[in-house]
């Protein structure tokens, strides 16, 4: 699963060596708190796909990762199997329209940035 990393001025994706080879991408995905419009939680991550894979990889049903292009822009996913995931959707300035996320602590991610009150340091939520 995907390691969420968010503090008072923006939300990392840091992702693990095999996940920066299937979303074949160097560096972790940095998103400025303020860019987040919505943030939701689904049983199914599949469905909120939209697009292809450009670059990223993409076995249906077991594994997608990587940038998806579609009309609607540019959406980073990380889907793993049928797990839980997060959504989160970014406004238009923003290097992607969409966050696509498989994790277990989506509920925690949603009431962190629910939270005005900068922290001392990040907080990682994996």
């Amino acid at each position: 699963m995907v390691t969420l990393l968010l503090d008072s001025t923006q939300l990392e994706v840091a992702l693990s060596p095999v996940e920066r080879a299937l979303a074949r991408r160097r560096d972790a995905v940095r998103v400025e708190r303020t860019h987040i419009r919505k943030v939701q939680l689904t049983d199914d991550a599949w469905t909120w796909l939209r697009g292809v894979p450009s670059p990223g990889t993409l076995v249906r049903g077991t594994v997608a990762m990587g940038t998806w292009t579609s009309a609607s822009g540019d959406d980073f996913v990380v889907v793993r199997r049928r797990h839980p995931a997060v959504v989160v959707d970014l406004e238009d300035d923003a290097a992607f329209s969409r966050l696509v996320l498989t994790t277990r602590h989506g509920l925690a991610l949603v009431h962190a940035l629910r939270l005005d009150v900068p922290g001392d340091g990040p907080t990682a939520i994996s």
